[in-house]
C-alpha cells in the first residue's frame, strides 16, 4: 500500500523567522510511524512553515488541498492570544466540519490539563479530497492530540476519497467494537461516545478572548494539599549539576560538596611543639641543662639535639630529633646567662613526671594522609571551617553542586517600580497604582538564602509581555527558575496560567493549593528543545504576605533540590512551639506569621514560644516583619475546632534565625 498523503503546516512567527526551532514535524512522524496504515506515508510528508498571518495560513492550506489533498495537519495558533488565528482561517475554508474528531482531541487533552479548555481545535473536510485538523503548537500536545485520533483517520480519509461507503464504515466499526474498546490504552473509541468518568471541563467557557461575563466562575484546577504540592515540587525539580570552584572564590560559601574529599598529606607533616618552651628528653627531667639551639616556626628542618642539652622552641616549631617532650616555659627558669647577658646559657627544668610526647603534635595527628576530610553532601558553611580545612591540606579546588539562577518578575498594570521613587523622590502614585513590594522582597529573600537573583522587572497584564520576558529570562539570561507574582487568581487580567501552558507550552503541575494564604499558587516546568536543562516557574499570588509564605513553602525546597540538598533536607525544618495567645482556625490550613523566642523554664529546660506578628491579612506585608517562623495551623474542618487556646503546642516552620 502506498499510504496516505500527509502535509504538515507549521504556523509560527518565531519558527518562520528562524528565531526558534520546532519539533512538531518529528512528533507527527513518531505518531504516524507507529501506525501500520500511515507508516508508508512518513517518508513523503510535505512540510510548510508560515507566520501567524491570515493570508499566509489560508494560502498554505488551499495550496495543500489543491496540490495533494489527503491529511493536512496544521500546528500552532489554536490558543487564545491575539495572533492565534488558525481555527478562524481553517473554519472559513471548511465544506464540512467533523466535530467528533475535534471532541476526541479535546477529551485527550483534558486528561493532561484543565487548560485544554482554552484550546480551540477544529477539523473538517475541504474540497472533497482533504481532511484538515488543527493541532497545538507544542510537540508534546501534538503527539497527544494526534494519537487520540490516529485510529479513525484512515476511515475518515477512505470516506473522503470514496474508497469506503458510510454503510461499510459502520459495519466495520460494529464488527470491531470489542477490539477497539480494549486494545487502546487511552480508550479513545469509548470517549468519542461520551462514556468516560472524567470531569467535563468543556462546560466551562474556553476562551480568554470572550467577555468578562463569560469567564469561568469556578477554577478548573483541583485543590492540592500542601504536602502533595511540596512533594511534586521536589520531584519535578531537576537533579543538580556539578561544577569545580576555587576555595578562594567568594561565592563558594553555602555550596554543597559534590564528592568526598581526601587529604593527600599529613597535618602536621613533622613533629610540632604545642607550646612555647623547651624540647627535652623526658627522662632527664627535672634538672639544669645547656641551651643547645633555638627552633622557630619557620621553613627549616628540625635540628638534632645533643644529649644533656635542651632546645628552645616556639609554638608550632619542629621538635628536634632526639627530643621526646616539650616543657612549657612556665615550668622552667634561667639558670645561667651568656657573658653578654643577652641570651640564655643554661635552663633549669622544674617539671616533674614528664611523659614521652608531652606537648608534641605527632605527624598526622590533626589530619592523616588518605583520610576523608569533607563528605559529599555537606555545605560549605559561613564558619570558615571547611575552607580552612581544605587549605590546610593543600586542596585548592573542590567539586560542588551548581546553584540555580533565579529570576523575579512582577506582573500587573497597577505596579510602579520603587526605583522610580529612588530616582525621583517627588514621585507620586496616581489612582489605582501601588508600589511593587514583591520584587524587592523576593530578591532579598533569594539572596539571603545564598542564591543569585536577577531582577526581571514588571510585566504588563497581557500574554505578549509575559511571554517575551519569560523567554528572554530563560534563553538570554540563562535563568533556571522564574518566580512571578500576581495574575494567578480568577480575575479577568489573571493570564499567567494559560500563558504558561498554552502560549509558552509549559506543563502546569498544580494551580491551587489548600492553604491560607496562597491558594492560587501555581507551579510549572518547561522542557525546551533548544535548552539542555529543565526550567521551573513558580507563579505566586500577588498579595505580598501570600508571596513570601509560598516562597518558603514551595520555591525554597526546589532551589535546595536544585543545588544539591538530598530530598529529605529540601523542606525547611519544623519545631514545636507554644503559642502565647488564642488563635482562630480557618477551614484551610493556615500559615500564621510569628516571632519565636526561647525561654528558660523553672525546671531549667529551654522551650520555644511563638508570638503572632499581628494583622495577618494576605495583602499585609507587615505580617512578615520580624517573623522568623510560620505557625502551621490545622484546618478547623479537620480538627472540628474553631480556636486553639493559648499554651497549645503547634508545629512551626523556621524561616529565619532564632
Amino acid at each position: 500500500m502506498s499510504g496516505y498523503k500527509v502535509t504538515v503546516i507549521v504556523v509560527s512567527d518565531s519558527v518562520s523567522a528562524g528565531k526558534s526551532t520546532d519539533g512538531v514535524v518529528e512528533a507527527v512522524k513518531d505518531v504516524l510511524s507507529a501506525h501500520s496504515l500511515f507508516r508508508p506515508s512518513v517518508a513523503e510528508i510535505s512540510v510548510e512553515v508560515v507566520p501567524d498571518e491570515v493570508d499566509d495560513i489560508e494560502s498554505a492550506v488551499t495550496s495543500s488541498v489543491r496540490n495533494s489533498g489527503g491529511l493536512i495537519l496544521t500546528s500552532g495558533g489554536t490558543g487564545c492570544a491575539e495572533r492565534d488565528r488558525t481555527p478562524e482561517v481553517v473554519s472559513s475554508l471548511l465544506d464540512k466540519a467533523t466535530p467528533g474528531i475535534t471532541q476526541l482531541m479535546l477529551s485527550e487533552s483534558f486528561k493532561t490539563t484543565p487548560l485544554a479548555a482554552l484550546s480551540r481545535p477544529i477539523s473538517g473536510v475541504i474540497g472533497g479530497n482533504s481532511l484538515v485538523v488543527t493541532l497545538p503548537g507544542s510537540p508534546k500536545a501534538v503527539k497527544e492530540n494526534l494519537t487520540a485520533i490516529i485510529d479513525i483517520l484512515p476511515h475518515a480519509l477512505d470516506l473522503i476519497e470514496q474508497k469506503q461507503s458510510s454503510r461499510e464504515l459502520h459495519a466495520h466499526s460494529q464488527s470491531h467494537s470489542h477490539s477497539h474498546g480494549h486494545s487502546h490504552k487511552n480508550n479513545h473509541h469509548s470517549q468519542s461516545h461520551g462514556h468516560h468518568n472524567g470531569p467535563k471541563f468543556h462546560e466551562l467557557v474556553p476562551s480568554m478572548g470572550g467577555t468578562v461575563a463569560q469567564r469561568p466562575r469556578k477554577s478548573p484546577y483541583p485543590m492540592v494539599p500542601v504536602d502533595d504540592a511540596q512533594s511534586t515540587v521536589v520531584k519535578e525539580a531537576p537533579l543538580p549539576q556539578q561544577i569545580v570552584m576555587s576555595i578562594l572564590d567568594e561565592d563558594l560559601v553555602s555550596h554543597i560538596v559534590a564528592e568526598d574529599v581526601y587529604s593527600e598529606v599529613d597535618v602536621p607533616n613533622f613533629r610540632a611543639s604545642i607550646v612555647d618552651g623547651y624540647a627535652v628528653m623526658h627522662s632527664d627531667c627535672p634538672g639544669a641543662y645547656d641551651l643547645f639551639a633555638v627552633s622557630h616556626a619557620a621553613p627549616s628542618g628540625p635540628v638534632k639535639m645533643m644529649a644533656g642539652t635542651v632546645v628552645r622552641v616556639t609554638t608550632g616549631a619542629p621538635v628536634p630529633h632526639g627530643a621526646t617532650a616539650v616543657v612549657p616555659v612556665e615550668e622552667t627558669k634561667v639558670a645561667e646567662l651568656t657573658p653578654d647577658g643577652k641570651e640564655e646559657k643554661k635552663i633549669e627544668i622544674l617539671a616533674q613526671n614528664v611523659s614521652e610526647n608531652d606537648n608534641v603534635r605527632q605527624i598526622g595527628s590533626d589530619v592523616k594522609r588518605g583520610t576523608r576530610i569533607l563528605q559529599k553532601g555537606i555545605m560549605i558553611s559561613t564558619s570558615g571551617g571547611e575552607i580552612g580545612l581544605l587549605a590546610s591540606v593543600g586542596v585548592t579546588k573542590v567539586k560542588v553542586y551548581k546553584k540555580p539562577v533565579v529570576g523575579i518578575l512582577s506582573t500587573g498594570d497597577e505596579l510602579v517600580d520603587i526605583n522610580q521613587k529612588i530616582q525621583d523622590p517627588n514621585k507620586k502614585l496616581t489612582g489605582g497604582q501601588i508600589f511593587d513590594s514583591n520584587r524587592p522582597s523576593l530578591i532579598s529573600m533569594v539572596r539571603s538564602w545564598g542564591y543569585k537573583a536577577l531582577d526581571l522587572k514588571i510585566a504588563k497584564d497581557n500574554s505578549e509581555s509575559l511571554c517575551t520576558q519569560v523567554k528572554r529570562a530563560y534563553q538570554e539570561l540563562e535563568v533556571d527558575v522564574i518566580i512571578t507574582t500576581g495574575g494567578v487568581s480568577m480575575g479577568e487580567m489573571d493570564l499567567l496560567k494559560p500563558t504558561i501552558e498554552i502560549d509558552l507550552q509549559g506543563k502546569l503541575h498544580f494551580g491551587r493549593v489548600a492553604m491560607k494564604p496562597g491558594k492560587p499558587t501555581t507551579f510549572g516546568t518547561f522542557d525546551f528543545e533548544d535548552l539542555c536543562a529543565r526550567k521551573l516557574i513558580f507563579a505566586l499570588p500577588g498579595n505580598p504576605a501570600s508571596a513570601t509564605v509560598t516562597f518558603h513553602l514551595f520555591v525554597l525546597p526546589a532551589l535546595r533540590k536544585f543545588s544539591g540538598f538530598c530530598e529529605s533536607q529540601c523542606l525547611l525544618p519544623k519545631i514545636n512551639v507554644e503559642i502565647q495567645s488564642e488563635v482562630k482556625l480557618d477551614p484551610r490550613p493556615e500559615y500564621h506569621r510569628v516571632t519565636i523566642s526561647t525561654v528558660l523554664t523553672a525546671e531549667g529546660q529551654t522551650k520555644f514560644q511563638a508570638q503572632s506578628t499581628g494583622f495577618q491579612r494576605s495583602s499585609a506585608i507587615s505580617s512578615m516583619k520580624e517573623a522568623n517562623a510560620l505557625l502551621c495551623l490545622p484546618s478547623s474542618t479537620d480538627t472540628q475546632r474553631s480556636v486553639l487556646p493559648a499554651g497549645s503546642l503547634v508545629p512551626a516552620i523556621l524561616i529565619g534565625q532564632l
